[in-house]
């Protein structure tokens, strides 16, 4: 019996990827019946669903982003354990980009496709690394599917930054840094390069470095960046690392530190001009996501023949992909967000 062709029994809705065997969605939009979900930012984990499934991490982080939802039925999958929905099987695998981010692995008569949602294959410890998986449709993202996006070593940036601070003893470095996985990374950098002094926290970002220890994940001392008397500098701050959402430096808060050196931390720093509108005086080029080489190799570890592209600079990937012999193709679906833990 040949197995169906994926295109049969997924299709692209306005609500995101929809599995007709299974009668669920895969990272919706929007809310819907019956959701399987890829990680916990909110652009891939929205609120409202009526039944959810996902690693145990990751509802952990719906929970403390959404409340407890008491309505909303939970299912927690472990990775490599089958799960059968209607006529579909799914197995989660590790992506590598997140506390509990996972790759869907959907079977339908024989038929096997991979929705990788997000994913990065650098190494970081405070999340399990991308496993690939052999399929025959790879779905795969594109956030930095340009040849100009080859991220640098990770540890290279984090070297710049902590010569930055030896240089400017009287000034505090606060890092812009998504709250979920981009902050929890940064402390562990800077943990692996032996800066073993407090790192101080906006509030924003209290809670899930909080749920990433009670995972297991050891960010050592960390502790609340309270502003401090309004129109003075929190002096204490000299010489330290501050991390925030990127969104509070340039407020009321972030004018309490004192005479800070403002970096980012987000592959997007590539692009001089976004660094300089945000007034980033230094970049730090880290992200959570797979550069162009990246994107391209796992094409050839995954070894699918053909590719899926949901989201992202999808003609330039395309364009790479077909000229290996598989075929690609352009999904060009809307309502993901590419600043989004970049």
């Amino acid at each position: 019996m040949t197995a169906p062709k994926p295109e049969s029994w997924i299709e692209v809705r306005p609500t995101g990827l929809y599995v007709r065997p299974g009668d669920f969605h895969v990272d919706p939009t929007r809310a819907v019946g019956r959701a399987v979900i890829t990680h916990g930012h909110a652009d891939h984990a929205r609120a409202g669903h009526a039944a959810v499934a996902a690693t145990a991490e990751t509802l952990a982080i719906m929970a403390v982003r959404y409340g407890a939802e008491p309505e909303q039925a939970k299912q927690a999958l472990l990775p490599g354990a089958m799960l059968s929905i209607g006529d579909v099987s799914v197995t989660l695998y590790p992506a590598g980009h997140v506390l509990g981010s996972a790759q869907v692995l959907l079977e339908h008569k024989g038929s096997r496709v991979v929705v990788s949602g997000d994913y990065k294959r650098r190494q970081d410890p405070t999340c399990a690394p991308f496993e690939p998986v052999p399929c025959d449709v790879f779905v795969t993202e594109a956030t930095f599917g340009l040849p100009v996006f080859r991220h640098p070593d990770d540890r290279d940036e984090i070297a710049k930054l902590l010569n930055s601070v030896r240089m400017f003893p009287d000034r505090c470095h606060v890092i812009g840094a998504y709250a979920l996985g981009k902050a929890q990374r940064m402390i562990a950098l800077l943990r692996e390069a032996g800066w073993d002094r407090p790192i101080y926290l906006h509030g924003a970002l209290q809670n899930l470095c909080d749920l990433y220890r009670a995972h297991g994940v050891d960010l050592g001392d960390l502790r609340p960046a309270t502003a401090g008397q309004k129109g003075v500098p929190r002096d204490d701050f000299k010489g330290e690392i501050v991390l925030a959402p990127p969104s509070a430096i340039a407020d009321r808060w972030g004018r309490r530190l004192p005479d800070p050196v403002v970096c980012m931390a987000s592959g997007w720093m590539r692009v001089r001009q976004r660094a300089k509108q945000r007034g980033v005086e230094l970049p730090l080029i880290i992200s959570d996501h797979a550069d162009w080489d990246e994107l391209l190799q796992t094409v050839e570890d995954v070894d699918a023949p053909e590719v899926w592209i949901t989201h992202g600079r999808e003609e330039a990937l395309v364009h790479a992909i077909t000229a290996t012999g598989r075929r690609a193709r352009a999904l060009s679906m809307v309502g993901y967000d590419e600043e989004e833990g970049a």
